[in-house]
Parts: structure tokens; C-alpha cells; sequence
């Protein structure tokens, strides 16, 4: 212990995240600081402002403090970037060396590992009525009518901007452009046009007409998704879609609360309504949707970008019977 040297949780998280920039992409570092904000955070509440003083046992109570609030996936993920952060810390010898062994990673499963929650079609067709009706082609109108019709990440609805609208074609194109801020997932292999319905056009037109912020990004790129400030972040994005996603838009409150009290209405607490939904639950209800639509999977794994593997496992959320179905109808048509 002696050999150490002293300091705290937060400059040891700013080191670490210093020391990573270079070796992962911008997307993974910046999980990597969100799920260490969380033991920092744990760290101030339980009086650690040093980490020369962290035990085993102390890790143990971090665990059992965080999987009160994630589910046991979430869990697993936080407790492995923990034991990178830690391998780091006892490089700089701020911990004794083999804590990183400490932190013990919950058992998952195949299933619990896949999660099933997403998007119903019903519940998607009731937003976008209610946009429809209530708020036509404004900018979260165009965010959830967008990740639903064509299953992209959040990372690629982002990245589109008003010149890859091609109204006259009826589509769309996503386009790897990591020097300007907004890579694809899967780099250039993900570049490809997305074809767009009718309506979807007519929502996009009058959007960039009417209501679209006339701006360009830092890069001096016009986005297609804007604040009065440039390109929409990823965070808006996604508190956008927490807020849209609320039952009681449309509804009464599944869960008993009213709305006018509720935190879950207030600006950057969207998430804590139990059943608001991130735009991921929009891509799995989406490619689940189009594939009980009898879409091929393979034109649904090249439209979303996910092979088929990726597919199987984490999107497709159809019953074995359905499948049984699906497959029932191509045979009868032999």
C-alpha cells in the first residue's frame, strides 16, 4: 500500500479516458466515461476520495448500489469497463495491483442478453398518428417516423445531411464520414441509400421547408437533423425519443402517475418513465416488424445494416410459431 500514490476517483477516470483516446473510437470512450460517472458517483457518496483506499470489499458494495438501478446486461457491461479502468489504475499505481480481479461480472444468459424489449407497430403507428395530427413534420416528427421506416442506429440519423435527401429518387443515403464527426457503425460498408415511402417524403419535404433550422455543422456541412446551433446531438437525439415514446401522450398513465407531478415529464429525466423507450427498442421493433411483414431477411439485413447472425439473435423477435407461419404461406404458394 505504501508505494502507492494518492489520488482521487474523478483524476483517475480524466487519465484514463486521456490515456484511451487514441485506442478506441469516440463513441466507446464516451460509454466508457458514462459507466465510470456512475462509480465516481458511488465513490463521493460513500466518502472514497482516494483510491489507494479501494478493497475488494468495497467493490462488492459499488456492485450491488448499481444493479439497483440497470438491469443485469447493463450490469456486465459497467463491470467490465471497471476492470479495464482498474488494470489501468495499477499501471499508474493508484491501486494495489489485481484489484481488477476483484470485480466479479454477473452471469447472462443468451436470452437475457438479446433483451425483447422494443417498439411495437402498434404502439409506432399511435406516435406517429399522434405527430400527424399534433406536430407534422417537425423535428420529432421526423426522428421517430425516420428510425422507425427504415430501422437505422441513432448514430446514422444523425449523420445524414440535406444533400443526401434525394426527394426526386425517394431516398436517402447514409454515408461514412468519420473526419467530419459522423462515422458509420460499420464504416464504409454501411454506406448505402435507403428507399423511403411516399409519406415518408412528403413528412421530409415539408420538414426542410417549413421547420428544418438553415444551418451548417462545424465542418460547414448542412445536417439534415439541426438545433439552432448546428447538428443535433446524439443525447438530444435520444431525449427526444425517451420524451416521444411516453404513454401518457397518448394515453393515461400505465403506471398510476400523474403527469402534471411526474419527473419523467421534466426536461433530461424523459428515461425515468418505465415505459419511455431509446431509439435501439425503435430499430428492434422496426426489423421485427419487416420481417413479420414477410420482407426477406436478407433485404432487411442489408436495408438495416446487421447480418444475419446479429439479426437472429438480438432484432428478431418473432415467435417460433410465427416463423412456422410465415414459412407455411411460401409453401402453399409452391
Amino acid at each position: 500500500m505504501s508505494d502507492l500514490e494518492p489520488i482521487s476517483p474523478r483524476e483517475a477516470v480524466e487519465l484514463y479516458v486521456a490515456h484511451r483516446e487514441l485506442e478506441v473510437s469516440e463513441k466507446t470512450l464516451q460509454n466508457h466515461k458514462y459507466r465510470l460517472d456512475a462509480f465516481v458517483e458511488w465513490c463521493n457518496e460513500v466518502g472514497i476520495d482516494n483510491l489507494n483506499d479501494l478493497t475488494g470489499r468495497d467493490l462488492h458494495r459499488y456492485r450491488v448500489w448499481r444493479q439497483q438501478d440497470v438491469n443485469v446486461v447493463t450490469l456486465r457491461g459497467q463491470l467490465a469497463t471497471l476492470r479495464v479502468f482498474l488494470e489501468f489504475c495499477a499501471s499508474i499505481d493508484a491501486v494495489e495491483p489485481g484489484m481488477r480481479e476483484r470485480v466479479k461480472l454477473p452471469e447472462v444468459d443468451r436470452g437475457e442478453e438479446a433483451r425483447d424489449e422494443m417498439l411495437d407497430a402498434e404502439r409506432a403507428r399511435k406516435i406517429i398518428g399522434y405527430l400527424e395530427r399534433y406536430k407534422r413534420a417537425s423535428r420529432e416528427h421526423v426522428i421517430i417516423a425516420v428510425l422507425w421506416h427504415t430501422g437505422i442506429r441513432l448514430g446514422s440519423l444523425r449523420a445524414i445531411d440535406l444533400e443526401d435527401y434525394e426527394p426526386d429518387k425517394q431516398c436517402i443515403w447514409l454515408r461514412h464520414r468519420p473526419d467530419t464527426g459522423t462515422p458509420l457503425k460499420n464504416q464504409e460498408p454501411a454506406e448505402r441509400p435507403l428507399a423511403l415511402d411516399d409519406y415518408y417524403c412528403d413528412v421530409l419535404d415539408e420538414f426542410i421547408r417549413f421547420h428544418r433550422n438553415n444551418v451548417t455543422d462545424e465542418y460547414g456541412r448542412e445536417p439534415l437533423i439541426t438545433s439552432e446551433k448546428g447538428r443535433l446531438g446524439s443525447d438530444p437525439i435520444r431525449m427526444e425519443v425517451y420524451r416521444i415514446t411516453q404513454p401518457c401522450l397518448l394515453e393515461e398513465c400505465p403506471h398510476g402517475r400523474k403527469p402534471v407531478s411526474c419527473e419523467a415529464r421534466d426536461y433530461g429525466y424523459y428515461s425515468k418513465c418505465p415505459s419511455s423507450m431509446s431509439p435501439h427498442t425503435i430499430r428492434r421493433g422496426a426489423i421485427t416488424y419487416q420481417l413479420r411483414e414477410d420482407i426477406p431477411e436478407e433485404i432487411v439485413s442489408d436495408r438495416c445494416d446487421v447480418s444475419s447472425e446479429v439479426l437472429e439473435r438480438h432484432y428478431d423477435r418473432r415467435t417460433d410459431r410465427e416463423k412456422m407461419e410465415q414459412r407455411r404461406d411460401f409453401i402453399e404458394d409452391l
